[in-house]
């Protein structure tokens, strides 16, 4: 069952990204109008925006969230050639920044030389770290010398990609082996080689080395996300491109913990029909997959227990599911050989949970769709999106109009599904 909410925005330009807290209780968007606005559910599941301030002086990218862990903090990055650290902070505020509500800029980040364009916190297990890219090509790794005071962030690492225009990055979040990250390229010039790049700290050296460049991937890339990894002995990597592209890559020894040599497999390419994918979003469990595209539709993608991937629905942009007729299959001469280890069926006795996540369109509004599940896991967890553009509606809209679609994690420390 699907519930479509629409919810109206005070941002007075396009909306680029949404991005849910880890309990999916806070959202946070940011847009063009060089500000981002922070959002509460009540109790009677009322979305309201609790802070709203200018954080940049140009359009800002992307927004997302820290480990509670670590506090309410947020990330954001601008055109302004910027990243910025913003905490909330229990106290009153002047009356002159009421709208901005609790949140303090603790530190800016001002090493790129063009323009930032996402930015992504580390998995808990690897501390306060921060990862950039910009335009220039270059990662760079931030890390909080003090977790108690956030103003002063140390750059622990400069990655020269030698990609033109890095567009999204990724951690993996898996813990069975050392730090990496995976960084695309929105370069158009297919003859520029592979558009996807692979990167892994070496603990001995003390240094981020190139493992991986997909040399299939020569299209455009305009979001790329990690699955997230429970108790999995291989990672998945979805890459939005003209259609979504899923690798997969295996360990030669699962047995092993720490640094292990990798081998992908051949990719699934899931079919959009021909539209271009802007942003794809994992849910909690990484078993659904969220894209979405510039028809205007969002589509679940999820694999069964032969690993065969299936859209098992496509919402439309006001919030209803499109016909069965869009239910469109991997193309076969690739999703025949992604995979040799099955996984188990679904319990046919799980407890109903929940899930929703965030779609938007070109208007300054956004939706939240909800579904409702006896087989599938509980919830999804959002995924920031590429600077694409818009606000927080519904996917209003014609074919050269591009969304944004985020999942939320869905559960809270009462939940009964609550297991982290």
């Amino acid at each position: 069952m699907y519930v479509a909410k629409s919810i109206s925005a005070d941002h007075k330009d396009l909306i680029h990204d949404v991005a849910f807290d880890f309990y999916g209780r806070r959202m946070a968007t940011c847009s063009s109008d060089h500000s981002v606005q922070v959002w509460d559910i009540n109790d009677k599941g009322e979305w309201n925006c609790t802070a709203s301030w200018k954080t940049h002086s140009g359009s800002v990218w992307r927004v997302t969230w820290a480990h509670p862990e670590f506090g309410q903090v947020l990330a954001s990055c601008s055109y302004d050639r910027m990243a910025a650290i913003w905490e909330e902070v229990a106290g009153s505020t002047i009356a002159s920044q009421r709208r901005q509500g609790h949140w303090i800029k603790r530190a800016t980040l001002v090493d790129s030389r063009t323009s930032v364009t996402d930015v992504k916190f580390s998995p808990r297990s690897l501390g306060l770290k921060l990862a950039t890219c910009s335009a220039d090509g270059i990662i760079r790794i931030y890390e909080a010398l003090d977790l108690t005071d956030l103003t002063t962030w140390e750059i622990q690492a400069q990655i020269q990609t030698k990609m033109i225009s890095c567009s999204c990055l990724s951690w993996n979040p898996s813990r069975l082996h050392p730090a990496s990250i995976a960084v695309g390229s929105d370069n158009p010039d297919q003859s520029a080689g592979g558009k996807v790049q692979i990167y892994e700290h070496m603990e001995n050296e003390g240094k981020w080395t190139r493992t991986s460049m997909l040399m299939s991937i020569t299209d455009a890339v305009h979001d790329i996300a990690y699955a997230p990894n429970l108790g999995r002995s291989y990672d998945v990597l979805a890459i939005a491109t003209k259609d979504v592209v899923i690798m997969r890559f295996d360990k030669k020894d699962p047995s092993l913990i720490g640094p292990v040599s990798m081998r992908n497999t051949s990719p699934v390419q899931l079919d959009h029909q021909g539209a271009q994918v802007w942003q794809i979003s994992w849910n909690i469990t990484g078993t659904i997959l969220a894209a979405s595209s510039d028809d205007g539709l969002v589509r679940l993608w999820k694999a069964n227990y032969l690993d065969k991937w299936k859209c098992i629905q496509v919402l439309k942009s006001d919030g209803s599911v499109a016909s069965s007729a869009l239910l469109m299959q991997p193309k076969d001469p690739v999703s025949k050989v992604y995979s040799q280890l099955p996984a188990p069926p679904p319990s046919q006795d799980a407890a109903p949970v929940s899930a929703s996540f965030m779609s938007s369109s070109p208007t300054r509004a956004f939706r939240l769709h909800s579904f409702f599940s006896h087989t599938d896991p509980p919830s999804p967890r959002p995924r920031p999106n590429k600077p694409q553009p818009h606000s927080l509606d519904s996917f209003t809209g014609s074919p050269s109009e591009r969304g944004i679609a985020g999942f939320s994690p869905g559960f809270s420390p009462q939940d009964p599904h609550y297991h982290y």
